[in-house]
């Protein structure tokens, strides 16, 4: 009885999440973007070098992930970014919060709906790519590339739900949509292009400090760089270009990389119950 009281608010705010997301055309928007940047790399990706054919299992997912990494981060905090700055605003929060509910249970419920939405994003977008591969890419083992989307899909949408994770922080810091969204880009900004031009300069310099330890800690720091080590040692760093075969040279194994995505997690989802119980209205 207890656990159907608390899950029943909850699946009601992320149906409105989800609801307000396909009116809006967010996930059809989103989901045609996703599908276009798969399949552009997957078929059209070799063009580069003057003839057409179908990549390698490796090299097509480390090209996914090097795009994705950009992508991925953008259209979660686009999703998120007014969760509650937004509801503050018109205020719907302030009404939200008069009904029989816990600040727990909309913080919840409003996450369910947005991972949902990204998922079904994605999972549609990149589902989509997967199955025409394996129609059409005769010399693709079919359960090393299902086992490789599937891992590209769990890695992406951890991602995408420490950038929404991150939102909810800003959205509840803030006090107008602009200052929001302002403050979000120039997050991504530092995590997904300065901290990681910093990171693989530490990589390809001769800095004694930098140890595997130090490269270790720096890694584990930002989401976006435990993001590409993951893929990169997903795929054993056989098609990493440059620099980046150095991420995958991490003593980590695979399931230590998600343990420290998890921590990111549950570190975000905390802080942003402990901002929105706090919150004056």
């Amino acid at each position: 009885m207890y656990i159907n009281k608390l899950t029943s608010p909850i699946l009601i705010i992320a149906y409105k999440e989800i609801c307000d997301s396909s009116r809006n055309r967010w996930l059809a928007f989103m989901g045609s973007m996703f599908l276009l940047l798969s399949l552009s790399v997957s078929f059209a990706g070799s063009a580069v070098t003057g003839s057409l054919y179908l990549p390698e299992i490796d090299a097509l997912m480390s090209s996914l992930s090097t795009i994705s990494v950009f992508i991925i981060p953008l259209a979660a905090i686009l999703l998120s970014y007014d969760a509650f700055v937004g509801e503050d605003e018109s205020g719907t929060l302030l009404l939200l919060l008069s009904y029989p509910l816990t600040r727990m249970q909309i913080l919840f419920g409003k996450l369910l709906g947005h991972m949902t939405v990204m998922l079904l994003a994605t999972g549609v977008a990149f589902g989509i790519t997967a199955v025409l591969l394996l129609l059409l890419g005769e010399h693709y083992h079919k359960a090393d590339l299902i086992s490789a989307f599937v891992q590209f899909l769990v890695s992406s949408n951890l991602l995408a739900l420490t950038f929404i994770l991150i939102s909810y922080i800003v959205s509840l810091k803030s006090t107008e949509k602009a200052k929001a969204i302002g403050g979000l880009l120039l997050v991504w900004f530092l995590f997904v292009l300065i901290y990681d031009l910093i990171l693989l300069t530490i990589l390809v310099s001769d800095f004694s400090f930098a140890n595997q330890y130090v490269i270790n800690a720096l890694i584990a720091m930002s989401p976006t760089d435990l993001y590409r080590a993951i893929n990169l040692v997903a795929i054993d760093g056989n098609s990493a270009s440059g620099s980046l075969t150095m991420l995958a040279s991490s003593d980590w194994g695979l399931a230590s990389m998600y343990a420290l995505l998890f921590a990111w997690i549950g570190t975000l989802t905390a802080i942003s119950h402990r901002i929105f119980k706090h919150k004056p209205l």
